[in-house]
């Protein structure tokens, strides 16, 4: 992971030229969008098979395995304990407090639903980010973040008004409580992602989430019913564990390195219009008014605030 050789980039801040490492990075954090949008009605499906605490459990536990042997295979000298600490407990936060609200809220509300609150998280990061001074917000900025909140809102005036079929006000709430832990950690990690390999990163804060969640989730996964679980059920497990978690996570832990947090955080708000599209062939959420709506105001943010 890196940048190309006599490449200078300066996280958080757009390049002056076309550079080739950020352009790839641009390509990868549209896969991770793409990534993560099917992600939302995979683990929608999969928390109907099996509880979803266990289904959590079980997913993020697989991604810290397959990461660790990573990082091991790759014999690249870890960081002080000191930082290792630290990425474990900062993965309590991003990966285990995070993880069990996301799902938790999903598993309550509309798969398209969640993707458009999960949008919040660019605004949050950002205005932590300014807060502590390690991002700057401009004028053109800030309108297009407050866009993208007003969006949020209008999806859950829109599920408080109770004309969203499946979708719930609680479910709303804890995917928005979801996305501000993920906001915190965010930003808590940047000056780290400039001084520790993306996989091992990823290995760490994975870890750190996947011992949290199990403290609380073990109990489901040791009496769900593992055996009567269909192929599908497997199939939603390994791609929101693999894909989701160790594929897309990394993508991310790059953008966050080479062009910061905020401008990596926007792209998530691509998933919405992806997400509400699958979720509507997968699963059969037909989008409504309220969803249009918010989509509307979020995509506007997001195209100004990457302009």
């Amino acid at each position: 992971m890196g940048s190309t050789a006599g490449e200078t980039v300066t996280p958080g801040h757009a390049s002056l030229t076309t550079r080739p490492g950020v352009w790839l990075t641009d390509v990868t954090l549209v896969l991770m969008a793409l990534i993560w949008s099917v992600n939302f009605s995979v683990v929608k499906f999969g928390t109907t098979l099996v509880d979803p605490l266990a289904y959590n459990g079980v997913r993020v536990t697989l991604a810290a395995v397959i990461l660790l042997v990573i990082v091991l295979a790759s014999r690249t000298p870890f960081p002080p304990w000191p930082t290792i600490v630290a990425l474990l407990a900062l993965g309590v936060l991003g990966n285990g407090i995070y993880q069990f609200f996301f799902v938790q809220g999903i598993a309550r509300t509309r798969a398209s639903d969640a993707a458009l609150v999960v949008a919040a998280s660019p605004a949050f990061i950002a205005i932590i980010g300014r807060l502590r001074g390690v991002e700057r917000i401009r004028r053109r900025a800030a309108f297009g973040i407050a866009l993208s909140v007003v969006g949020i809102g209008i999806v859950v005036l829109g599920t408080a008004q109770g004309d969203t079929g499946q979708a719930t006000l609680l479910g709303d709430l804890l995917v928005l409580f979801g996305s501000l832990s993920w906001a915190i950690y965010t930003v808590l990690l940047k000056p780290y992602t400039e001084r520790v390999p993306g996989l091992q990163l990823s290995a760490f804060t994975m870890t750190g989430g996947a011992v949290a969640l199990l403290s609380v989730a073990w109990p489901a996964v040791y009496h769900a019913s593992w055996s009567t679980l269909p192929n599908l059920g497997w199939a939603a497990i390994l791609y929101s564990g693999v894909f989701a978690l160790v594929v897309a996570y990394y993508f991310w832990y790059r953008g966050v390195r080479i062009i910061g947090p905020t401008r990596t955080a926007m792209y998530s708000n691509l998933q919405p219009i992806i997400a509400v599209l699958v979720a509507w062939i997968m699963l059969g959420e037909t989008p409504t008014a309220w969803q249009a709506a918010g989509t509307v105001c979020v995509m506007s943010g997001l195209l100004l605030t990457r302009m």
